[in-house]
């Protein structure tokens, strides 16, 4: 652990975003989690992945299939969290045309029935040094296990912070946030690694160790939360090869591109299999061909269940995929639109 420790120090946070402290004997010798069995997850072939920028003009007319992972066992989600869209649950249902509308209008956001995997009652959270001005105010929604909802705003809305507040980076000031059952706002320290393990984060700036492979980037998210070697050798590759980069395991990030790079992030944030994805800006610095790409595959990984939130500035790309979109401006949610559109116009 020490050597990985290192590491991390020497490239900045990561998106398991831990430190010394967090992962303790405390954390590693906690009992293990009821098991479930996994959800499909599609393939990236290579063949693809070598061809993706030739393609990627095209994606709008191209089917994906979802392709099933391996029967293996994965850690329950946290209490409640255990829905997922039918379609995940369907092999019949795992054929989904990326990138192409579904909708010509902007839809309100409708209730859904069920436990939501996010909740926010009446949220506030104010910086110290901005007492005045709230980052967030009085935010309350609800997000559904199974959706895809993007989080849109101009610079300084409060996008970032509202991801934070879900992965308890943060703390709101008043009101509540929950997520698969548990409020956030009165969660002890202690407790908060064991939240972020069923969270995976992806983020702009691939956040990767630049002195470990791409299977030890991998592997270090499992290795800080005590996994045997035997499950790390089984999913490392096995999320390798469901993002296109099984031939690429022994490669250092320098000798990626941007959009490998993501990908290896976007498979370190699902090596453990979380019922929850949380994306900052992911395609901030690709161009858009390579955003394309990426985009395919979280569509895809929503698509077997996974619940995805996502803070983008790519008017284009939401647009496209007409998901849900949550819009903010000064801290406020101004739009909850379901096959939403951007909607903001002028700078950012």
């Amino acid at each position: 652990m020490a050597n990985h420790f290192r590491g991390s120090e020497q490239s900045g946070e990561t998106d398991v975003r831990v430190d010394q402290n967090q992962y303790s004997n405390q954390m590693t010798n906690a009992s293990s989690e009821q098991l479930q069995q996994s959800q499909p997850l599609p393939v990236i072939h290579e063949e693809q992945m070598q061809h993706e920028n030739l393609n990627m003009q095209t994606a709008q007319e191209t089917q994906v299939q979802n392709i099933p992972m391996s029967h293996q066992s994965v850690q329950q989600s946290l209490e409640g969290n255990t829905q997922v869209h039918n379609q995940a649950e369907n092999p019949q249902n795992g054929f989904t045309q990326v990138f192409a509308p579904l909708s010509h209008t902007d839809e309100p956001a409708v209730a859904k029935a069920g436990k939501p995997t996010i909740a926010l009652r009446d949220v506030t959270l104010v910086y110290p040094a901005q007492k005045d001005k709230p980052a967030l105010s009085h935010v309350t929604l609800d997000i559904y296990p199974g959706e895809f909802a993007f989080v849109v705003g101009h610079s300084g809305s409060g996008k970032s912070t509202f991801l934070k507040l879900l992965t308890r980076e943060l703390r709101a000031t008043k009101g509540k946030v929950i997520v698969a059952g548990h409020d956030l706002t009165v969660m002890r320290n202690w407790k908060v690694p064991y939240l972020r393990r069923q969270i995976g984060t992806v983020y702009q700036d691939f956040k990767l160790l630049p002195d470990k492979t791409v299977y030890e980037n991998v592997a270090f998210a499992l290795e800080c939360i005590g996994k045997p070697k035997s499950i790390i050798r089984a999913q490392v590759p096995e999320v390798l090869r469901l993002v296109g980069l099984g031939e690429k395991m022994s490669h250092y990030p320098d000798q990626l591109s941007g959009g490998e790079q993501q990908r290896v992030s976007v498979a370190r944030a699902m090596v453990n299999r979380p019922p929850l994805l949380v994306c900052d800006e992911p395609t901030g610095n690709l161009d858009p061909a390579i955003s394309l790409g990426i985009m395919k595959l979280l569509d895809r990984i929503n698509h077997a269940g996974t619940t995805v939130v996502m803070a983008t500035h790519d008017r284009e790309m939401v647009d496209s995929m007409r998901k849900r979109v949550i819009a903010l401006e000064a801290g406020q949610v101004v739009r909850d639109q379901e096959k939403g559109g951007y909607g903001f116009y002028g700078a950012l």
